[in-house]
């Protein structure tokens, strides 16, 4: 059963924007925080925002002013608006429980690659 799939991912040069999106089962997240984490060639899987059932939101330092995440419950899906991007935010970007400090448990969806070059 396919529980977490991540889109919008593509190239994009340095100071593009790119949406991601992804859709979450209900059942297995629907009360859940949720986040957006990405993982770069060699480094580990790092959150990068959260955003809790009621829509508040944080952010990782690298990544406030430029990333903002929304969610929609009744869809079932919690976006990321990436501005501004930098070449160091290339990687794999995932979506899954999002509490900082606390690595999910469970599996991962496939990701969406996200490359920012010239």
């Amino acid at each position: 059963q396919v529980q977490l799939v991540e889109s919008g991912g593509g190239l994009v040069q340095p100071g593009g924007s790119l949406r991601l999106s992804c859709v979450y089962s209900r059942t297995i997240f629907g009360s859940n925080t949720m986040g957006w984490y990405r993982q770069a060639p060699g480094k580990q899987r790092e959150l990068v925002a959260s955003i809790s059932p009621g829509g508040s939101a944080s952010y990782a330092d690298s990544v406030k002013g430029r990333f903002t995440i929304s969610r929609d419950n009744a869809r079932n899906m919690v976006n990321l608006q990436m501005n501004s991007l930098k070449a160091e935010a290339t990687a794999v970007y995932y979506c899954n429980r999002g509490v900082w400090s606390t690595p999910p448990v469970g599996s991962w969806g496939q990701g969406t690659q996200v490359t920012v070059s010239s």
